[in-house]
Order: structure tokens, then sequence, then C-alpha cells
């Protein structure tokens, strides 16, 4: 079955060189002029991503949960004093984001093997997953060191936080796009009446909201800027 798999998307790359190529990662949703049984495939990985999408959108929505009370203690670089308050805060957004729910199409592994729309939503759900994580934890560590690291240690975190703040801020916006890519996707290979009970057009929808601006966006825009 892998076989057969893996066969039909070495089809459906030869037939997007064949014309021109279809554009790829950065929310991408343009699809090559499939054969049927290539848009069959992208119908079946838009399927799979959705599925994905509603398994982490819980894990999804407790970091964003997390994020909107540290994202205003840090936005604009840590503060001179860093508190409790703020410490245990960047704690809880970092533990949220290790916990966001990577679902099997998004993977690594499996993400290589999809197509169409799908392939440019895992494009865009894998750095929100890993910049958010990564961001979280190293601001953390970098107040930590502010507060009680040796004097050096403290000046190296604040010359370099910024970078850190920034990643938050950027695997957020790639989060913003998900919604707008998989309603793209959706309508391009048919809508309802292409996917029929496969996917719903409600539940596209609401997927859609649950990885919108409006659900995923941080306020304000991050301000903080490199020390040298």
């Amino acid at each position: 079955m892998k076989a057969l798999r893996v066969a039909a998307l070495l089809l459906t790359l030869s037939g997007a060189a064949g014309a021109g190529g279809a554009l790829a990662g950065c929310g991408s949703t343009r699809s090559v002029a499939a054969s049927p049984a290539e848009q069959r495939l992208q119908r079946e990985d838009l399927v799979a991503v959705s599925r994905g999408l509603r398994e982490a959108e819980g894990s999804a929505k407790r970091e964003m949960t997390a994020a909107r009370i540290a994202w205003p203690l840090v936005a604009n670089g840590p503060p001179p004093s860093i508190s409790t308050t703020t410490r245990v805060a960047l704690t809880s957004a970092s533990r949220a984001a290790q916990a966001i729910v990577v679902p099997a199409p998004m993977s690594e592994t499996e993400a290589r093997l999809l197509t169409g729309p799908a392939a440019g939503i895992a494009s865009l759900f894998q750095p929100f997953q890993r910049l958010t994580e990564r961001g979280w934890t190293l601001t953390g560590a970098a107040a930590d060191e502010i507060a009680s690291g040796t004097p050096a240690a403290a000046r190296f975190a604040r010359e370099n936080v910024a970078l850190y703040i920034d990643s938050i801020y950027d695997g957020h916006f790639d989060a913003t796009l998900i919604g707008k890519s998989l309603l793209s996707g959706y309508r391009l290979l048919g809508g309802a009446a292409g996917f029929g009970t496969m996917l719903g057009e409600a539940e596209v929808d609401a997927l859609a909201r649950a990885y919108s601006p409006a659900a995923e966006q941080l306020h304000p825009h991050s301000a903080v800027k490199l020390e040298f």
C-alpha cells in the first residue's frame, strides 16, 4: 500500500514539473492540473491533515491561553526586573507549547508524502509548533538568567532574547495562515461537492476559525530589538 502511495506521489510530482511546478510551502494551496487519480490523492491528504488539525486544536488553544498571559509581559523585551509572576507565566507558556500535539500527517516523516494543499498546511503547522516551543522555552531560560544568573549570563540573555521573542510571534503568525490555506485548498479541490461525506464544509469552517488571526495572532506586535 505504501509503495502504491509513493508511486502516486511521484506521478503527481512529475505532473507538477511538466506544468511548470506547483507552489510549495508558505501556506501555498495552488494545485497542479491534476488527473482524477491525482486529485483524489490530494483530497485524501487534505482530509488527513484536517483530522490532524482537529486533533491538535485543543492543545493549540491551551498554548494560546497561556500565551495571552505571558506575551504582554515580554513582547517589548523583558522588564528590568523579572518578577515571579513573569517567570511563572513564561514557564506555563513553555509547557503548553511543548504539549502541542503534532499529528502524524504533519510529522517530518509523513509530511514529505503530502500532496497538493495539504503540503502547504503542514509547512505552516510545523514552524508554528517548533517556533512557539523553542521561543517560549528559551525566553523563559533567558528570564531566569536575567533574574538570578551571573552578570555575564544576564547580559548575554538580554542581548539575545529578542531572537526568542520574535520566534514566538512568527510561530503564531504561521498559525494564523493555516485556516485560510485550508479554506482555499478545500475550495480548490471541489469543496463540499468534491469531498462529499469525507470532509464537510461546516467542519472546514470551524477549523478555519480555530487557526485564524482572531484565534492565534499575538498582540501587540513584538518591538524588542537585538542589543549590540
